[in-house]
């Protein structure tokens, strides 16, 4: 799409460091330049306020990559890429049918009403749950990493969903200041919610979490 569009050698292209490398590997290939902007600490998305602030006079292009089954503000996008005449693509997940979505939206709200001691997902704007993902407060005890441990111990599948924005690997490394992105990395962890989970296994899910839940400093 990059390339289609004609974007290339000399142009700079404003992206997420929080998600997966193969975005700004895409742009690498084109020719251009990779810059990351900030993501919204609710939607784990670009910020729009973020984006304008990376936007320079060799910008081209912003691609905008959906996360978690929540979509990125393309209104205000969209408004900022008429305003700057740039170029806005779109980068979503896979998408899951329909039942399969309800039943992700059933075991979320599940999770959302039985969870203490981690900070659930706001499930505004859609929210289709490709993925549940939590906050572990990175100052409690145990932090995110151990929280994970112990919750594999007792058998839940859990999982960090991004373990190392791209801006801190060392072909993208780049000295910037991305506070939102760096503590999503630290803090998020994706809890299972998928439709083939029974109440019993939500239960337990629930329960291993809980159990660690009173080691934590509250969540903000």
């Amino acid at each position: 799409m990059l390339r289609a569009a004609g974007v290339g050698v000399g142009d700079e292209v404003v992206v997420p460091a929080f998600g997966n490398v193969e975005v700004a590997e895409a742009v690498t290939l084109a020719g251009a330049l990779p810059v990351f902007a900030d993501i919204d600490p609710v939607t784990y998305c670009l910020d729009p306020e973020a984006v304008e602030a990376a936007v320079t006079a060799r910008t081209a292009a912003v691609v905008v990559v959906h996360r978690f089954g929540r979509r990125a503000d393309l209104g205000r996008l969209h408004a900022l890429g008429e305003r700057h005449e740039l170029l806005i693509l779109e980068q979503g997940e896979s998408e899951v049918p329909y039942d399969e979505t309800a039943q992700r939206r059933e075991r979320a709200a599940y999770l959302d009403t039985k969870l203490k001691g981690v900070r659930t997902p706001d499930g505004g704007d859609g929210h289709t749950y490709q993925q549940y993902v939590v906050r572990v407060p990175g100052n409690g005890r145990p932090d995110r990493d151990a929280f994970a441990r112990a919750l594999r111990a007792k058998g839940v599948d859990c999982r960090v969903p991004v373990k190392t924005p791209v801006h801190r690997l060392p072909e993208f490394r780049r000295c910037v200041s991305l506070p939102q992105t760096e503590r999503a990395a630290d803090e998020t962890l994706a809890l299972p919610v998928d439709a083939s989970l029974t109440k019993r296994e939500m239960q337990r899910v629930a329960a291993a979490c809980n159990a660690l839940g009173g080691l934590l400093q509250p969540a903000f």
